[in-house]
């Protein structure tokens, strides 16, 4: 019977081009739209017309969704390695593995199965396409352990990588030394045993001058871990930074897509300590704010498409006097703007976009951590706009007054420090489905399609508290 089934629903390569272009697309993941699915598919089949043993190995392949070993399926390999579909360019084996197995796959990812004889990497005269001699490097589910630095595949370093739904043609990550220049930095699902700095919050524990230092926070877990109390519970050793009371509402949420604000500004209770932010059509209320149901005049095809994807969405949970975690429930990564995760993966504060896959649990916000750093620059804004005061009077005080440009350009950037750039500290900015910054088409998070604003009430009544004690005096322009 089950022969009989296949002879009638699955062509072989004597079939018309257009039944074999019709039974791959009922196979198609849908990342891509059904124009370029289709125009690809044709492309494939036609040059393997003449082949036809590889052309019924994909047809094999993907039919059976790789169940029965397959051959290699080739085609010419091009001048610089990329294969242009439909006016957009991308490396052939990519293009094929994310129209048939995986929808967001990244360039980056694929690594060939041993037995594959024209693999992409192999840089032989013919590249395989079969997505089925393929495997993903990087994929949601995978086990933390795997992703060391690993010199010898190639790549500088697996932990960097982009979202893409691109064929921008960039070169991939091997050429680039080190990984520098690119700034998504990716935090994959953790395994069953999650790191030290994602389970346990470690810093929230340990004295500011010591909570920085890896070393006594990598010597901790080990006793947390084995004490078998619940992780919420090293929040209690700490007393609270402030004596007001906590603020109603923990968090207060945003939505936009693009520059434009959409719906009203959602408000969560303190006493929904969880809320998860999806893109169904439920009535939003309490714990559950649903962005399939707000409407906006415009909004483009780009914009809808890219919501079908936000699904289940994120859950933001707020821990402890303030801390802020958040896990994706989404099927497709979200990109986050966090100067924690900044400081916590060694860059400045907002220098790098943060991509975090599915199902993982991440700490994106350390109320401590912000305070201090309000505390700092709200210092040096002062100290800073005083002593610039005292310049333009005349009198510069103290061992630094050698007088010249150079002292008073680096006076004059640290008054610069104004209201805003401390509100900052307090404000979290995620972007779902499509990333932004050096590593996409999208510079800001203002043209990505949909994304969340997360104004942060316990660190902004820090702040209003900071700016009591030493308010900053915006830079008054000289006449």
């Amino acid at each position: 019977l089950d022969n009989e089934m296949s002879i009638t629903n699955t062509p072989t390569s004597n079939d018309a081009c257009l039944s074999i272009v019709h039974s791959l697309m009922c196979h198609r993941q849908g990342g891509e739209s059904e124009t370029f699915a289709k125009r690809a598919i044709e492309s494939l089949v036609k040059k393997l017309k003449e082949k036809k043993d590889e052309l019924d190995s994909l047809i094999t392949a993907i039919t059976t969704n790789g169940a029965h070993p397959s051959k290699c399926v080739t085609i010419q390999r091009t001048l610089d390695g990329r294969l242009q579909v439909a006016g957009r360019k991308g490396f052939p084996h990519v293009i094929y593995a994310r129209l048939w197995r995986w929808p967001d796959l990244h360039k980056n990812e694929l690594k060939h199965v041993k037995y594959c004889q024209f693999a992409f990497d192999l840089k032989c005269d013919c590249v395989c396409v079969n997505p089925y001699h393929y495997e993903r490097v990087v994929s949601p589910g995978i086990d933390l352990s795997g992703l060391t630095i690993n010199n010898s595949a190639g790549h500088s370093s697996p932990m960097i990588v982009k979202d893409e739904f691109d064929f921008d043609g960039q070169q991939s990550l091997p050429s680039i030394e080190g990984g520098h220049s690119l700034q998504t930095i990716q935090h994959p699902p953790t395994s069953s045993r999650p790191p030290p700095s994602e389970s346990f919050p470690t810093p929230n524990l340990l004295p500011p001058t010591e909570a920085s230092t890896s070393a006594s926070m990598s010597s901790f877990p080990a006793v947390a871990a084995g004490s078998g109390r619940p992780v919420h519970n090293e929040l209690a050793f700490q007393p609270p930074i402030s004596n007001h009371p906590a603020p109603d509402y923990w968090c207060s949420i945003a939505y936009f897509e693009m520059d434009v604000q959409v719906g009203e500004t959602f408000k969560v209770p303190s006493s929904c300590p969880i809320v998860t932010v999806d893109g169904y059509v439920d009535p939003s209320g309490g714990d559950r704010f649903c962005l399939g149901q707000l409407s906006n005049v415009h909004r483009t095809e780009a914009i809808e498409r890219a919501r079908l994807h936000i699904g289940k969405g994120v859950q933001l949970e707020c821990k402890g006097e303030g801390d802020v975690w958040v896990r994706c429930l989404s099927d497709h990564a979200v990109f986050v703007q966090s100067y924690y995760l900044d400081r916590e993966a060694g860059r400045a504060p907002g220098d790098a976009v943060h991509k975090i896959y599915p199902s993982a649990y991440i700490k994106v916000f350390d109320l401590r951590q912000c305070h201090r750093q309000m505390q700092q620059q709200a210092a040096t804004a002062q100290a800073a706009a005083a002593a610039q005061a005292a310049a333009v009077a005349g009198n510069i005080p103290g061992p630094g007054s050698v007088g010249g440009i150079a002292p008073a350009i680096s006076l004059s950037a640290a008054a610069g420090i104004g209201v805003d750039d401390l509100r900052r500290l307090c404000i979290l900015r995620m972007s779902f489905v499509k990333g932004w910054g050096p590593d996409y088409p999208r510079q800001s998070i203002k043209e990505t399609p949909c994304w969340i604003e997360i104004h942060l009430h316990r660190a902004l009544q820090l702040l209003d508290e900071v700016l009591h004690t030493m308010p900053i005096a915006d830079p008054q322009p000289l006449d």
